[in-house]
């Protein structure tokens, strides 16, 4: 994939100084690392609802449920103000096909959770979403979020980048016309990668796909993206990798010698052992993918779903 994925983020993470007093909170691993595969919508609602540089902090008081956002010492309440200059800004957003968008973390206005949320007695307690957030993953519950902070855990990071690449190929999908048989081939490139996020809704989604001549193409492709977005965002585990693994080898037992097969299954166990990361056994099923000419294997996505370059299954 060539093309660049436009995500949106909180503009203080690209080092845009347009925080509360004047700075930014620039993060190098999105913006130097993933940026170099990712083209950013950078937004600050606090700046572009018309608050000054540098200006009161804000904070969300009240309800859970139905909180206020207000400034810390004045009091002054702005949240319709902000709610409706978000409602705004999503209609603007809807027209860039964002494939995901990372917020800035326990901010009034962009937190995605665990925001500090005060009661009337003043005391805070981690309850709340940024206004702006909850507005956005009202409007777009589909699209992958995340926050900046969660981003330096290596599996979060993970799944997270496996997220946006996957709805990037499906806006890619549906934007060449939806049809049944363009269904069926996305969903077949994406088996092992869904088995290796959800078991479960892997075989749901396969229920669906072999009934799609039952449902009109609309309605299967809504159905679809929902189980797609349910499952993606389940984390991958060394349990489930393995089960994938194993999964692969089936197709290679009229190919692999015994030591080879030998070779394979010592990959997993090290790799089940926390001894290596996922990309050792992966590598060797690269190898033989290509060596015995694989064709199913070679169009599954679970083999290679993102740049090797991020490094992202390098971890132990």
């Amino acid at each position: 994939m060539n093309e660049k994925i436009r995500i949106g983020i909180s503009s203080c993470l690209l080092g845009e100084n347009v925080r509360y007093d004047g700075g930014h909170q620039l993060d190098r691993l999105i913006r130097d690392v993933l940026g170099a595969f990712l083209e950013f919508v950078p937004v600050c609602p606090e700046v572009e609802v018309g608050l000054p540089i540098p200006r009161e902090t804000l904070r969300l008081v009240g309800d859970p449920a139905h909180p206020r956002l207000v400034f810390s010492r004045s009091g002054e309440d702005i949240t319709e103000r902000m709610e409706a200059w978000a409602r705004r800004r999503c209609d603007e957003l809807e027209e860039q096909n964002l494939c995901g968008f990372i917020f800035k973390a326990r901010s009034p206005s962009s937190g995605m959770e665990r925001v500090k949320l005060y009661d009337k007695n003043g005391v805070p307690a981690k309850q709340g979403v940024g206004v702006f957030a909850r507005i956005f993953m009202e409007r777009f519950p589909l699209v992958p979020v995340e926050e900046d902070g969660r981003l330096h855990d290596d599996k979060l990071r993970e799944n997270f980048v496996e997220c946006i690449f996957t709805f990037k190929r499906w806006r890619d999908l549906a934007a060449q016309g939806r049809s049944r048989g363009r269904l069926v081939d996305f969903h077949t490139r994406h088996k092992l990668l869904l088995l290796a996020h959800s078991p479960e809704t892997y075989r749901e989604m396969g229920k669906l796909v072999a009934a799609a001549k039952d449902h009109a193409v609309d309605e299967l492709y809504g159905r679809y993206l929902a189980l797609l977005m349910k499952a993606m965002r389940l984390k991958t585990t060394a349990r489930k990798h393995i089960n994938v693994m194993q999964h692969l080898l089936g197709y290679f037992k009229r190919d692999l010698s015994a030591d080879e097969k030998q070779e394979m299954l010592e990959a997993f166990d090290h790799y089940r052992a926390g001894h290596v990361p996922l990309i050792v056994p992966l590598t060797l099923i690269n190898h033989y993918v290509r060596k015995y000419d694989q064709p199913y294997l070679k169009i599954q996505y679970y083999l290679n779903p993102h740049p090797l370059e991020l490094q992202l299954r390098n971890h132990v």
